[in-house]
């Protein structure tokens, strides 16, 4: 059996796949020059790529039609990024993203961006590659960050969004403790010239904000709440702990009077949502940042 080893200028080698078989097997027989050692450490480095994505499953299966790469060893690898990647196949790529970091570049900074340095993670592996906002924390909220990795799925989840995500949880540490330790906060959201949110009447420039909380635990006149939000508005957690008389710990802008850890203690934990390829429900998670335990110690 013959495969179609394909070399390009500045491109790894690439091998197609034309039956079914397990990624490993597949090397052994396609690869020439390199001892089963030398193909295992190339899987354990994560300097194997199937249709552009790093594998290190020595059984991950193949399918026809996919294309096995050998990426060099200056390729960027995902633990070279400032950040964690969660999770990443060909349609989609999601990060924990760290405080004070942004999604996506503004006026004032241009590459120190997540949606940069992911471009360049993935263009590095095959030239062309590129990724698409899906959506955004804000600058000094950490956690679940997802970007696509074709127009298509950025497309389907900007107008399908409410259809296929399930759920956006987020912690957060708040001053006091909100009443009842359970709610769900609706309200319509304003904009005003200074680009600060508050709640007021339903009308022109308005959006409806949906926001359930839930008291995990108080200590040391501070609460952690598990939090879920049905809508994406901007601030939207924000506004509503303050207007609960709560304010998100080092959050002066909305009303904080306390900053325990240097930073927002808002952290963007979950991301749920059905999986626009297979159509499988996936979730998300990452884990609530340390520095949140010091608060209640």
């Amino acid at each position: 059996m013959e495969h179609q080893n394909k070399r390009r200028d500045a491109q790894p080698p690439v091998y197609m796949v034309d039956e079914p078989a397990a990624l490993l097997p597949f090397l052994l027989a396609n690869v020439k020059g390199k001892s089963r050692n030398n193909v295992k450490s190339l899987l354990s480095r994560r300097l194997v790529a199937v249709d552009g994505v790093p594998v290190s499953r020595f059984d991950a299966p193949l399918s026809p039609g996919q294309q096995v790469s050998i990426l060099p060893a200056s390729a960027p690898r995902a633990d070279a990024l400032p950040f964690p990647i969660l999770y990443e196949d060909e349609h989609l790529i999601v990060v924990n993203k760290p405080a004070k970091l942004l999604s996506v570049a503004n006026d004032k900074e241009k590459t120190r961006t997540a949606y940069h340095m992911v471009t360049d993670y993935v263009k590095a592996r095959r030239v062309g590659d590129r990724i698409f906002v899906i959506h955004r924390l804000d600058r000094d909220t950490s956690g679940v960050l997802m970007f696509a990795r074709d127009p298509e799925t950025k497309e389907l989840f900007q107008s399908r969004w409410n259809e296929i995500v399930a759920r956006r949880g987020y912690l957060a540490v708040v001053e006091g403790t909100p009443k009842p330790d359970r709610d769900t906060i609706r309200s319509f959201l304003v904009e005003t010239d200074t680009h600060l949110s508050f709640s007021g009447a339903p009308g022109k420039g308005a959006k409806e904000a949906v926001t359930s909380y839930q008291v995990v635990k108080s200590a040391n006149g501070f609460s952690l709440l598990d939090i879920s939000i049905e809508t994406g508005r901007k601030n939207q957690i924000r506004v509503h702990m303050k207007e609960k008389g709560c304010p998100v710990a080092g959050d002066k802008q909305y009303g904080a009077r306390t900053n325990p850890i240097g930073r927002l203690c808002l952290h963007a934990n979950e991301l749920s949502f059905t999986h626009p390829a297979t159509g499988e429900p996936v979730t998300f998670k990452a884990k609530m940042p340390r520095d949140f335990n010091r608060v209640f110690r």
